[in-house]
């Protein structure tokens, strides 16, 4: 089957909402040939990293299921993303099984912690959800207000034993794990989804705390995301989710061939000063398929404007393509 660039460009866009009331927005988009939606939390949510208990009042597994479906109408091959991570912000609380907590997990053998994360991924994917942006592979050994509170611990080989379990047992259910954040931010002075801030730490330091990455590949992990600030040592002037030399270092030195997400492009350590347009171009160069951006009523603006980039030759019609059918060959399962 043959893709337009109209249809191309919403392939690759995963929009992100902080509720269920999107069907006005995101029926149209799929219908254009978008596939892909984050469920996502609102920013008190994700700073507390607890659902409210408004929002857990609220949601059931049919109203959340019956959004879903809703969806599926317009487009029955449909990534559905939601944060579920183990030590930090669990989307699906009080909709599926918690993961296990960090001190009851590192207790665990591979396979009871590979079994208890396949529990909570074969509720999600009965929700209809098919895509987990997690595991956290980042190891923290200095300050990261952005992170605190969300990963896996200090010690590279226990953070790495976690993700490839984790890994092994959601992917088991049929979900996609997509680690998070290469190439690992271990000390960040600010937000970056708040202020523009760049990871100062030295190449060997970060390589050597990219264990977690190493071990998430080993174990099968279908998608990286990249992260969203940038990395001073490797490339001072983008953020990793628009770097080639960052995204060029996962495919060639850590051998990674499957889908590459990139963090939330609206954040302001990856737009630096750039239209969200021109970040999202920048981000496709380098080397991503699956744009993570702020859902909206822009989204149909955004898409135009990156056909318009293809047509002038700021963005190759065959690197879109290519990101797109990616894109969809997840969305399919494969």
């Amino acid at each position: 089957m043959t893709y337009s660039l109209d249809q191309d460009a919403r392939a690759i866009l995963l929009p992100a909402f902080d509720g269920l009331d999107f069907g006005d927005v995101m029926e149209p988009f799929l219908e254009k040939g978008g596939c892909s939606v984050l469920i996502g939390e609102t920013r008190d949510e994700y700073v507390a990293r607890a659902m409210s208990q408004e929002r857990l009042a609220a949601e059931t597994p049919a109203v959340f299921q019956a959004v879903i479906e809703k969806l599926k109408a317009s487009c029955p091959d449909l990534i559905v993303a939601v944060d579920q991570e183990m030590g930090g912000i669990q989307r699906l609380q009080g909709l599926a099984p918690n993961l296990p907590e960090l001190e009851d997990a590192t207790r665990l053998s591979d396979d009871a912690l590979a079994d208890h994360c396949f529990a909570t991924a074969d509720a999600a994917r009965k929700l209809g959800v098919s895509m987990f942006l997690a595991p956290i592979a980042d190891v923290i050994d200095g300050r990261n207000s952005w992170l605190q509170g969300r990963t896996m611990g200090p010690d590279a080989e226990t953070v790495a034993r976690l993700v490839s379990g984790y890994i092994k047992g959601v992917q088991r259910a049929g979900i996609t794990a997509v680690t998070k954040h290469f190439p690992g931010f271990n000390n960040l002075d600010g937000d970056p989804a708040l202020v523009d801030v760049s990871l100062q730490t030295t190449r060997d330091h970060i390589l050597a705390n990219a264990l977690p990455f190493t071990a998430a590949i080993a174990a099968g992990t279908k998608a990286v995301m990249t992260g969203p600030a940038p990395v001073a040592a490797i490339d001072a002037r983008n953020a990793a989710s628009t770097s080639a030399t960052i995204i060029a270092l996962l495919k060639e030195r850590f051998d990674f061939k499957g889908l590459i997400v990139s963090d939330d492009l609206d954040s302001p350590a990856t737009l630096r000063g750039q239209s969200l347009l021109e970040t999202a171009i920048a981000s496709l160069n380098a080397g991503a398929d699956l744009l993570l951006v702020a859902g909206g009523p822009h989204l149909d603006a955004l898409s135009d404007g990156l056909v318009a980039a293809s047509q002038a030759g700021a963005l190759s019609a065959e690197r879109l393509a290519d990101a797109a059918a990616r894109v969809r060959k997840n969305a399919t399962g494969h």
